[in-house]
């Protein structure tokens, strides 16, 4: 009964991975524009942050305020997404999920 079970989940998992097979060539000659964005160091990133945190907003006007309240956020999005972290697909729950029912 376990190999039975074992062996229907290869087969699912071979027919879920074959559509993608069959995507891969469909277009030889890619077409790709790259927008060169002048590279800042995350470092550069963080000091202007803390640059802004510590500046005397008292004498700003209120457009002034929001202008630097906007760059903060941009530079934190910024920084989240440079951040990176990991990322686990689909296919490969689906076979961690195999191994573990193999296992057991």
């Amino acid at each position: 009964m376990k190999k039975n079970i074992i062996t229907l989940g290869l087969f699912g998992l071979l027919f879920l991975s074959l559509p993608t097979l069959g995507l891969a060539n469909n277009n030889p000659d890619p077409i790709t524009v790259t927008i060169e964005k002048p590279k800042v160091s995350m470092e550069e990133m963080k000091a202007r942050i803390l640059v802004i945190q510590n500046m005397d907003k008292s004498s700003l006007s209120r457009a002034e305020k929001k202008q630097l309240r906007s760059e903060v956020k941009t530079i934190q999005k910024e920084l989240k997404t440079r951040g990176g972290g990991v990322y686990i697909s689909v296919g490969a729950i689906i076979i961690i999920l195999l191994i573990i029912l193999i296992i057991f």
